[in-house]
């Protein structure tokens, strides 16, 4: 069975009590030379080993091109003896919309279509779309919408798509019904949450997709959304290939990410982290890695949330993108192409307010930090459903990666505040050489 959990309210309607196995203290705690080169980062990824919060933390960062830095703490499974490292798999979700949104960025780059492109002319489908006249509220009382679904708008969240992790009341039930899901969590029933199968292909999740209203007119508003999964099939059309092959001939391959894809070979079970939610001191393990969903074929790849992949695999994407589009030789895009898709690609008539990235930009499947930001310009990234976090500094020159499994990624504060202690580091590096951050 394939469900979508939310991201706010995961444990309504659950009634498990304190069941479950808690975690032995600072099980299997390992460094590398990357922690004592980030102090604050190792002791945060430890800490919630430590403090039996979490079985496995890890850290991956890089600057400019450099080797690796790669260490953490704990084990990829709380009854497992092998140390997480950079070769574990971790479950990805959001963190494929980048990839995706790249994926979209080179058949731009191609000319095969334009940013500001409206969809309908590779999807006749979303010709005609219709709005609800009440964000969330009923289906049918709808208006027509006053322009078209773009390229561009997809790529951003601003299309007026909804999302079932997102929207409440009829719309949701309804892209439940359809199977308009975002990605795949367990094989398990999980308490509260409604047992929806997925569309059986991109082609199917598109026209089913195209028959419901928006949630907004196109263009108004930054709405997370399936607008990256619905640009896997636009990518399809375009390409002439299957999302998944193109994505393994055009990115995977030429990068050298062999561990990545929508589904975890037979082979590599060994190599698969387990995936919890935290409950009550204890951790439930929701995808066990010895009977993963991830071990079958997914209904279909999806591009907002599909993908697993390694650290060491991730970071051969993101030095990709602090390479402006190439690595050890091999180029994917354009420099050109590349700073486009790391900019921020919304108008300022795209109403931000109370969203993930108010007071941000938003790019090709990631968020982009502004002049406004804490940190400044240059940062582009994004983060998973279970805890994940990935991210390139442009312009100090780094690639990070955060990674652990656990669902909601607001149950803990690991995504929330890797990033923070990552630029306490780098800033503490700074004043001790008397330069500026």
């Amino acid at each position: 069975m394939t469900m979508m959990v939310s991201r706010r309210g995961f444990f309504g309607g659950m009634a498990l009590g304190g069941a479950g196995m808690l975690l032995p203290r600072a099980a299997f705690a390992w460094k590398a030379d990357g922690a004592a080169l980030y102090p604050a980062t190792d002791d945060f990824i430890k800490g919630f080993v430590d403090r039996r919060e979490l079985a496995g933390t890890l850290a991956a960062i890089g600057r400019g091109q450099a080797a690796l830095d790669v260490f953490g703490a704990g084990t990829q499974a709380m009854d497992s003896a092998k140390p997480v490292d950079g070769d574990t798999i971790w479950r990805l979700y959001s963190m494929t919309k980048p990839v995706t949104g790249m994926a979209a960025m080179l058949l731009i780059e191609e000319g095969r279509m334009a940013l500001d492109q409206p969809i309908a002319d590779f999807l006749p489908a979303f010709a005609n779309m219709t709005v609800q006249n009440t964000p969330d509220g009923s289906i049918t009382d709808v208006r027509p919408a006053k322009g078209p679904i773009t390229v561009r708008q997809l790529l951003t969240h601003s299309a007026g798509l909804g999302y079932n992790i997102i929207q409440k009341g009829p719309i949701r039930d309804a892209y439940n019904a359809a199977g308009i899901l975002g990605g795949q969590v367990s094989r398990l029933p999980i308490p509260g949450f409604p047992q929806s199968s997925s569309a059986p292909s991109l082609a199917v999740f598109a026209d089913r997709l195209a028959k419901l209203p928006l949630v907004y007119e196109p263009g108004t508003r930054w709405s997370y959304s399936v607008g990256l999964d619905l640009m896997g099939r636009v990518i399809e059309v375009v390409s002439g290939q299957p999302f998944d092959t193109f994505l393994k001939a055009r990115f995977f391959d030429p990068l050298g990410m062999t561990s990545t894809g929508f589904q975890v070979a037979a082979a590599d079970v060994g190599r698969l982290s387990t995936n919890y939610a935290p409950f009550g001191g204890a951790l439930l393990p929701i995808d066990p890695a010895t009977s993963s969903i991830y071990l079958d074929k997914p209904p279909i790849p999806y591009g907002g949330g599909g993908l697993v992949s390694t650290a060491r695999d991730y970071d051969r994407f993101l030095a990709m993108l602090l390479g402006e589009g190439a690595i050890d030789g091999v180029r994917i895009l354009k420099p050109e192409t590349a700073r486009l898709a790391m900019s921020n690609l919304l108008s300022d008539t795209v109403d931000r307010k109370g969203s993930f990235v108010e007071g941000e930009g938003f790019g090709a499947g990631g968020r982009v930090s502004l002049a406004s930001s804490p940190t400044g310009e240059g940062v582009y990234g994004w983060g998973g459903a279970a805890g994940t976090i990935a991210f390139v500094d442009r312009k100090r020159g780094y690639r990070v990666g955060g990674y652990t499994q656990y669902m909601p990624s607001e149950a803990l504060p690991f995504q929330r505040d890797f990033g923070k202690a990552f630029y306490k580091d780098i800033f503490s590096q700074a004043l001790h050489t008397d330069g500026a951050p």
